[in-house]
């Protein structure tokens, strides 16, 4: 799909790209409105930038991270930058028409052979498919024979891998009907975009996508033959490659985002445990395999899914997005057969033809392969490694040295029906922005189908398009140096057949947070934590940098209040017994940067954007770039340095927290998140106002009570309120026991009260719940008590109870921790 490059209107840098792609011409074999509208897109995008596709490149990066856009590759530990093309890929409103009637017959092709292999089997029983190509596969799932769908489709969405020759033919390099892996990276895609080039997508007649996911969303529905279902999306967890993906694919439709250990099965209904009790999900749209669906019937090593969830599904107590095993359908092996089963399963030629591709299960195919090994590509069957090929990609046999290709042939012979041969793809190519230059980029495209509410088939008007970095064969989704980019689809006039909402009709009016799950609900509460934690371990090392005494010196074990400041890094955590002995400017280093103690602050911020990950579809966009933007570099030694990195935090902090106040909705989510830091805050209070509370002997004791006034930002309030430097009970009574101080630690109580007073709770007799009770006592004690009562020995207690009602609210509303997690945790309270 390209466009000549003659006219004369084109921008210079676009000019540059002619002249490097193939014979000097953009686009030679597109019509000419896709032409044109090339043209237009490229002066439209130049004149966003004055003519410089660098500065397009970076405003195109800086709307995808201010949309919080991430992915990981296989292996990585943290989530890398999303890399969206600036340039999109343009595709005319009529050569999408026969590539969306491709994918219909496609999808179809699959729902059909689906119900086959799990029912009558007769493409086995009359020769059609060799057996061995649906019993070898590992995603077989034999327990799933004779369970047919309660609304009877095996399929509900569908996605292929298209490459696209240059000379305009689109073939399927890959069916994809597990899960419809991408659909969120194509949504995210035209979010970003949209905010890029304004209103270029208008003028250039691009269709638009949210209808597709509307039509989807209502597919789901429909199964469910329920009003107004509850349709869940089940992840394999925050640490999985696109689950950033899935979590804006939840925030966008509306789905509660759920692990296996939310869900439970009860009499064959499926419920997501929240914290007003269980409450039934009616579909569960999986992003995980069958066999890790239920360990109880498949893999009993898996941690992913949910025990007793096959009754649940056969016995029609919830519906499956897609039905567990048609994975099957994906392998190698099965594509080989595929032209021959549209054939006998419609009555009809594919409209996308396959890449060719030959199962070695066969004398005649492993013959084949084996001779044209230099020609083709090699790849398992059955998508896992096997001898020779360590990964699932496909290998270009032009591309082993001798000895290679021999063993592989060797291994080929050994057991032909593990290997696949396949014709090598050339792909067409279509513009990128590289380094600040226009260059060509092999593509190929992902494209979705989905069944709508009447149970018909609708195609996404766009795709997923991933630029490969080198010239190798295609893979599955994203490698390291690939790019993605936005496909457009372009009609020569607007249509508005293709300006649907979002949603479909006007949904019923709806107040609060929807549901909240028990994990969610623990994530809020600890991310909460970690978050004030850390602010209080950076307010410390500010009091300390801030000291006037010789930052180069050691902390002397006797007097003043360095010691005591430094106690209290070492007692939470922060800093280790030996680091407590080094310099002020070591010590405070240490503090900042320490990952391997519970409470250094990189370490707690490193543990709250891991919880923060599994709540990404609950944070809104602006809280989530804070959450996520990583801590300034510190220069270990220059306290100055440091200080300012101190201030930094300070602000990063306040920010989160005006956003908290601000934009968050009162829901059971922004409960759980303030119980969180409010505990926090309680029990840090204590253990600062009982470290700092003058001794007999102290030489100055108004500095350590300076100090806890500084800590507990209550100086100024102070100073208006008594005509005298810091005495200890004025000073008690306004960090401890003042209702009205937001730092004091009786307002922190009494906002743990009033946030478990507005939590849904499960008695029936009005009685307050445990947590609620206790929360009481502890506010009702501190109401009765008087400031010389605060003695450090009352603290301590105080600080024990402050601990007992955290354990009881995990008790009463969180699932119950994996003991490496629990271990965690423990040792940071």
């Amino acid at each position: 799909m390209t466009a000549p490059a003659q006219m004369a209107s084109t921008p210079n840098w676009l000019d540059g790209y002619a002249a490097q792609a193939s014979g000097g011409d953009l686009f030679g074999d597109a019509s000419r409105p896709v032409a044109e509208c090339w043209h237009k897109v490229a002066q439209g995008l130049a004149g966003l930038t004055d003519a410089d596709p660098a500065a397009l490149q970076d405003a195109t990066a800086r709307h995808a991270a201010d949309l919080g856009l991430a992915f990981r590759l296989t292996g990585d530990e943290d989530e890398r930058s999303w890399p969206l093309n600036a340039m999109p890929l343009i595709v005319g409103a009529d050569e999408w028409a026969e590539v969306e009637r491709g994918l219909v017959q496609r999808a179809e092709l699959m729902e059909k052979l689906a119900a086959d292999i799990y029912g009558p089997q007769t493409l086995v029983k009359d020769g059609h498919l060799p057996a061995a190509v649906v019993t070898g596969s590992p995603f077989f799932a034999r327990r799933m024979i004779g369970r047919t769908p309660p609304g009877g489709r095996f399929i509900h969405t569908y996605a292929a891998d298209l490459a696209r020759g240059p000379g305009g033919q689109w073939r399927v390099l890959q069916d994809r009907v597990r899960v419809a892996g991408g659909v969120g990276y194509a949504l995210e895609n035209r979010l970003a975009m949209s905010r890029a080039v304004g209103n270029l997508l208008a003028d250039a007649h691009a269709r638009r996508l949210s209808d597709f996911f509307a039509r989807m969303q209502a597919g789901m529905a429909a199964a469910c033959r329920r009003e107004n279902p509850r349709i869940a999306l089940l992840t394999p967890g925050r640490f999985n490659q696109t689950y950033a993906e899935q979590a804006h694919l939840a925030r966008y439709l509306g789905l509660p985002l759920v692990e296996g250990r939310d869900l439970t099965v009860l009499d064959d209904r499926l419920y997501v445990g929240t914290i007003a009790g269980p409450k039934r999900v009616d579909a569960v749209w999986r992003w995980i395999d069958t066999t890790a669906l239920d360990p109880l019937s498949f893999d009993a090593k898996s941690q992913l899914g949910v025990a007793n969830l096959f009754d649940a599904w056969a016995g029609g107590g919830v519906e499956m997005v897609n039905w567990p095993g048609v994975e099957v359908l994906e392998s190698a092996a099965f594509a080989a057969f595929l032209p021959r089963l549209c054939r006998v399963m419609l009555g009809e030629a594919p409209v996308l033809p396959n890449v060719a591709t030959w199962w070695c299960g066969q004398a005649v195919e492993s013959s084949t392969v084996a001779a044209r090994l230099g020609d083709l590509a090699l790849l398992p069957a059955f998508g896992q490694p096997i001898e020779g090929l360590e990964s699932r990609d496909p290998v270009a046999g032009a591309a082993l040295d001798a000895k290679r290709r021999g063993a592989l042939i060797d291994a080929l012979w050994r057991r032909p029906m593990d290997y696949c041969g396949q014709e090598i793809v050339r792909l067409s190519t279509t513009p990128a922005i590289i380094d600040g230059k226009i260059v060509p980029r092999p593509f190929t495209v992902r494209a979705f189908v989905a069944r709508d509410a009447d149970g018909g088939w609708t195609v996404m008007p766009g795709g997923f398009a991933r630029l490969s970095s080198t010239s190798a064969l295609p893979t599955s989704l994203m490698g390291d140096g690939d790019l993605s980019a936005d496909l457009w689809i372009v009609d020569e006039k607007p249509a508005s057949q293709h300006l649907g909402s979002r949603v479909a009709g006007e949904p019923p009016i709806s107040r609060g947070g929807g549901i909240l799950a028990s994990q969610a609900a623990d994530n809020l509460f600890w991310f909460g934590r970690y978050n004030e934690r850390a602010e209080t371990m950076v307010r410390i090392v500010r009091a300390i940098l801030a000291n006037p005494a010789d930052s180069d010196g050691n902390v002397s074990p006797e007097g003043g209040t360095l010691p005591r400041l430094t106690a209290l890094l070492r007692d939470w955590g922060a800093i280790s017994p030996e680091t407590a002995k080094l310099s002020v400017a070591k010590i405070c280093a240490r503090a900042l940067t320490e990952t391997r103690l519970p409470s250094g602050v990189a370490s707690l911020m490193r543990r709250r954007q891991q919880v923060g990950m599994a709540l990404r579809e609950r944070f809104a966009r602006d809280f989530w770039r804070i959450v996520s933007r990583p801590m300034p570099s510190i220069n270990v030694e220059q306290p100055q340095s440091m200080l300012g990195s101190t201030r930094w935090l300070t602000e990063h902090f306040s920010a989160l927290s005006g956003l908290i106040s601000e934009n968050m909705v009162r829901s059971a989510a922004w409960h759980f998140l303030e119980i969180g830091q409010r505990l926090e805050r309680a029990q840090a209070i204590c253990r600062m106002a009982r470290l700092l509370t003058p001794a007999a002997g102290d030489e100055d004791p108004a500095a350590a009570l300076g100090l806890l006034l500084d800590l507990c930002d209550s100086q100024i309030i102070y100073r208006s309120r008594y005509l005298t430097g810091p005495v200890a009970n004025p000073v008690r009574d306004l960090v401890l026991l003042d209702p009205d101080n937001p730092r004091a630690l009786a307002f922190q109580v009494g906002e743990v009260v009033s946030h478990l007073a507005a939590l849904p709770s499960l008695r029936d007799d009005n009685i307050p719940e445990a947590p609620l009770r206790a929360a009481r006592a502890l506010l009702g004690e501190l109401q009765a008590a008087t400031a010389p009562d605060m003695t450090p020995e009352r603290l301590a207690g105080i600080e024990d109870q402050l601990l007992g009602l955290s354990d009881a609210i995990s008790q009463r509303y969180f699932l119950q921790l994996d003991s490496e997690e629990a271990e965690r945790r423990s040792r940071l309270l």
